[in-house]
């Protein structure tokens, strides 16, 4: 019987969740969810000086925007110390490592003369066969006895076989001479500690999974199934950087895209299910698998995350979307939403969400909902409520008092009007906006009506006829 799935995310707590990053998390939580793993989170924090608590509580809200939520406790890589330098003595113990004690200025003297002879620059130790006997009293690094011959084979599910060769690999250092370990075997252990079995991650690794390879053996572990994928590029194919604008996650929440859009955009870029484009988690859940990963790098394209984020809005339930929109707003720094303005945009989601392809357009769309009496009307909904318009809606208000609420008998009521003055409804329809909202650029009339109810629509186009 095959062992369960479990995948992790591994940040850097440096800066910002990258967009990168993001994806790389998503691909790995989909893949453990699909097959009924696990997901886990490991916080890489070893490096002391750039690593923040503000950088790893940002990585945290990222992913819980984003809606990717993993078992467990969050794993700190740098209060495993101990247990990484447990396992580099255990390598010696086994003489699968070695102890190496040449100075900085002899390391960088080989090399020297290295590239004077033209031969490789990769260190080769004197210590790596020394007797212990020989060994001085003085600090030491430990070293991988790295197999000098043959070749490491990366069998990777994105990639292929991936193939290096031995010599072209040195000895590297698992634990320096101050006793904190390296990168190189911090992941090795945290990974085979917490039972990884895929390690799904940026392709800018795939080096790294050849020398991590040779750590699993020393220690006669099982290596996990590896899966490099290639990196996002922006839209002009160069990698992707600050001059494409938004980079980080959080970036893209300000922007007003829904998490779910964010979901099925990140997996389409890179991934693919046929000619699906548009999809729920659960279908991303069932369909997701590492042989539909592309080998090249995938552009970052905005018209369609914009598509995509349009169709996400329009197909979400209105009690889903208040909370990201609340959220929204206080990602982009605009003011939270009155008690009374999100009892009446929760009323008018269903005539908002449709054709806004972001959560900002969506606001410009329920500007008439989040207005207060007297409403102001813009320049071009000014011109609209000259004289003439004034007294139509006049004449107009006791006819809507005395209809009931709904929206056949208000179409009939302002049609009535219009008829009696030889209008077209569009021809009312805009001194109705203009009253209605300040605009002249509007949802339906008549949804607003509905929305706004009786008195409030009522008092507005009587603040207008005035």
């Amino acid at each position: 019987m095959s062992s369960p799935v479990v995948t992790r995310f591994a940040p850097s707590p440096t800066g910002y969740l990258h967009i990168g990053g993001a994806r790389t998390a998503l691909f790995n939580w989909l893949y453990a969810r699909g097959r009924g793993g696990k997901f886990l989170l490991r916080i890489e924090d070893t490096d002391r000086e750039r690593s923040t608590p503000e950088a790893t509580e940002a990585i945290l809200k990222g992913l819980t925007w984003l809606g990717l939520d993993w078992d467990g406790e969050v794993v700190s890589q740098f209060d495993r110390k101990d247990r990484h330098a447990e396992v580099a003595r255990e390598m010696l113990k086994r003489g699968s490592a070695y102890k190496c004690f040449c100075t900085q200025e002899e390391i960088e003297a080989f090399r020297e003369a290295a590239r004077a002879d033209g031969r490789s620059t990769l260190f080769q130790s004197p210590w790596r066969d020394a007797d212990p006997s020989t060994f001085p009293d003085m600090p030491f690094v430990i070293r991988l006895k790295a197999p000098r011959e043959g070749q490491t084979v990366i069998a990777d599910r994105v990639q292929g076989d991936v193939t290096f060769g031995n010599d072209q690999l040195d000895d590297m250092v698992c634990l320096r001479a101050d006793g904190t370990p390296t990168y190189m075997l911090a992941v090795v252990v945290d990974d085979h500690d917490m039972g990884v079995t895929h390690v799904i991650r940026g392709d800018d690794h795939l080096t790294n999974a050849a020398r991590q390879t040779q750590i699993y053996k020393a220690m006669d572990w099982p290596v996990p199934v590896w899966a490099h994928i290639p990196l996002i590029h922006g839209p002009d194919g160069k990698k992707l950087s600050k001059r494409h604008g938004a980079v980080g996650l959080h970036d893209y929440q300000a922007m007003g895209y829904p998490a779910s859009a964010m979901r099925n955009y990140l997996c389409r870029l890179g991934w693919s299910h046929g000619d699906d484009e548009f999809f729920t988690d659960d279908q991303a859940r069932d369909w997701f698998d590492l042989n539909g990963i592309g080998r090249s790098p995938s552009r970052l394209d905005f018209k369609k995350l914009e598509n995509i984020s349009g169709q996400h809005i329009a197909a979400s339930a209105d009690a889903a979307l208040l909370p990201e929109i609340e959220a929204f707003l206080a990602a982009s720094g605009q003011p939270a939403l009155t008690e009374a303005q999100r009892t009446l945009m929760s009323r008018g989601l269903y005539c908002l969400k449709d054709r806004a392809k972001t959560f900002g357009q969506l606001i410009e769309k329920a500007h008439f909902v989040l207005q207060s009496r007297p409403i102001a009307p813009d320049e071009a909904a000014a011109k609209v409520l000259d004289t003439v318009s004034r007294g139509i809606l006049k004449e107009l208000t006791p006819q809507l008092r005395n209809a009931s609420w709904e929206r056949e008998e208000l179409e009939t009521a302002v049609a009535r009007v219009a008829e009696a003055h030889g209008l077209g409804l569009g021809k009312l329809a805009a001194p109705l906006r203009a009253a209605l909202a300040g605009r002249t650029a509007t949802p339906s009339i008549f949804d607003m009506m509905l929305v706004l109810g009786r008195e409030e629509t009522l008092a507005r186009l009587m603040d207008a006829a005035a």
